[in-house]
């Protein structure tokens, strides 16, 4: 199913050859924020390639030699990827030690808002085919969160992934809910932001997304705040 998922329905051309962003919803999932803007507009007026919510750690024990093939495919095609020393690169969001060794982050794919272009990609395709004649999608458990997340940080830049931080969204068990500013979750969620993982650094991915990006929450803040209306006699 994943490697299905990830070869197959992008490439549909009766279905999707049309459109170029794609969004992911998984069924008994909860959106806990009202949003007042189109993500998709978002997408294309900033030149946006992937939109993430939550992040966390793989199980190593399902992947212990994609990082191996990783490395690989970037010793065959280092014109394909962004050099790890470029201001432009996150790769140090997915390895601690300047790529030797995989942290196990990966943005949850099951919400995903991303560029169907990108996907189309001769780079995205070349590494998701050399990915799949090794075999591990079938002989491990390679889920497309983690493929996803490593094309991610060898292909595009930090300014091309989006955190849609305003936008509440629970998976059981876990759950992203806006705090800052004050406003926010009282006047357009609907979620509790102390029993959000976002912060959780033992589990979640997300703060040290934003160390590695040098961003603070609110500076994916899209939303807006609701101007006080006057009263009307």
């Amino acid at each position: 199913m994943i490697r299905d998922l990830k070869l197959n329905v992008f490439n549909l051309k009766s279905i999707v050859s049309n459109h170029d962003l794609f969004r992911r919803v998984e069924p008994d999932v909860r959106f806990s924020c009202d949003v007042d803007y189109d993500p998709f507009k978002l997408m294309r007026e900033r030149d946006l390639k992937y939109g993430f919510t939550i992040s966390i750690r793989e199980y190593e024990k399902t992947i212990p030699t994609l990082w191996d093939r990783v490395k690989e495919f970037a010793d065959l095609y280092p014109d394909y990827i962004i050099p790890f020393n470029s201001s432009d690169s996150f790769v140090n969001w997915l390895s601690d030690d300047g790529g030797d060794t995989y942290n196990m982050c990966h943005f949850w794919s099951n919400f995903e808002i991303g560029s169907l272009k990108w996907l189309r990609s001769k780079e995205y395709l070349a590494f998701f085919n050399y990915l799949d004649q090794t075999g591990g999608f079938f002989y491990e458990r390679w889920g497309d969160a983690p493929v996803h997340s490593i094309a991610a940080a060898l292909f595009l830049k930090k300014s091309e992934v989006h955190f849609f931080y305003d936008m509440g969204y629970f998976h059981d068990p876990i759950l992203h809910c806006p705090s800052e500013p004050s406003w926010l979750p009282i006047k357009k969620c609907n979620c509790d932001p102390s029993n959000s993982m976002d912060d959780d650094r033992d589990f979640s991915c997300t703060a040290h997304f934003l160390d590695i990006v040098e961003k603070r929450k609110t500076d994916y803040l899209i939303t807006e705040r609701q101007p006080k209306r006057d009263r009307v006699f």
